[in-house]
This record gives structure tokens, sequence and C-alpha cells, in this order.
């Protein structure tokens, strides 16, 4: 696909969004299920099924997806297709690319060991690899680019309200 292609394929997209701004309001949905022997939940992707449990490092025996890779994982992915969508858009060959995605946690805080110790990633860095010939100026705006529209990146970055609930079934 080339940058003609892709403002071909977004142009009637991005216009009903302008007049209908509503329209692009949608509510994406995950479901999970805890119906399984061991401490674990099943994960519905839409494409497979997906086993979450503990990590090693808080007991578990690794067999399982960790949630904090998936996290990871959904990081990559989104800032990936963003970085190829991007790069599309402003004539930035790329022969090839890599996508990274690391963070840092201290399971005291998950475990319970220490009070003080937060819960959940205390830094995640994401850092991309790109073979190409565009000058640096280009690279620049690449991922200036890729970090403003990368969603999964800028929910992590910015913290969105959250709200949790629980009822009986």
């Amino acid at each position: 696909m080339d940058a003609a292609q892709l403002r071909q394929m977004q142009a009637p997209i991005k216009e009903r969004y302008k007049t209908d701004p509503k329209a692009a309001l949608i509510t994406l949905k995950a479901k999970g299920s805890t119906d399984s022997d061991g401490i674990a939940c099943k994960v519905e992707t839409g494409r497979a099924l997906a086993v979450a449990g503990l990590h090693p490092a808080t007991g578990g025996s690794g067999l399982e997806l960790c949630s904090g890779d998936m996290l990871l994982e959904a990081l990559v992915a989104c800032a990936g297709v963003t970085l190829k969508s991007v790069a599309t858009a402003i004539d930035v060959p790329l022969k090839t690319g890599n996508v990274y995605a690391e963070g840092d946690l201290d399971f005291r805080g998950t475990l319970g060991v220490d009070k003080e110790t937060p819960v959940g990633f205390a830094e995640i860095r994401l850092r991309f690899e790109v073979d190409t010939d565009a000058p640096q100026d280009k690279l620049d705006l690449l991922l200036k680019l890729t970090e403003r529209y990368c969603v999964v990146y800028q929910t992590i970055k910015n913290g969105p309200k959250v709200s949790v609930s629980m009822q009986r079934m």
C-alpha cells in the first residue's frame, strides 16, 4: 500500500467522522472467564482463546500468558501498525523494522511483600529500529507522529479515567 492508496481508503472514513463526530466513538470490548482450573483467566481475543495466568515471579508455571507481557505486546502491536501507517502516509520507505517494549516491575508490590512498593509497571520503554534511507528529519517526524497516533501508547501515557464494579451473576 502506498500513501495515495492509504489516503483513498481513509478519506471517506475521515469525512464521515468530520460530518458525524459521534460515528467515530466506538467501544472496544474484551471478555474473560475465570471458569478454569488453577489461577487463570481465559480471554476471548476474537481470533483464539488466550489463557492468562500468574507470572513465574509470582508463582506461576509460565505455561499461561502473563498479562503484563500482553500489555507490552499490545503496545508493540499498536506502535508497529501506527509506524507502518505513518511511514506510508509521509512517504518514508521502510525496508524493515523492529519494535521493542520493555517494562520494569517490582513483584514485591504485586505479592504484598512490601506495602510501600507500587503495583504495576514503574517504567515502560518503547524503541523502534528501522532500516530506511530516509533523512533524519523524516525519521524524527515519523517518530513524533507514531507517538502521537498510537492508541495504546497514548492510553498508557495519559492514564484514562478507569472505573471498576462488581455484581453477582
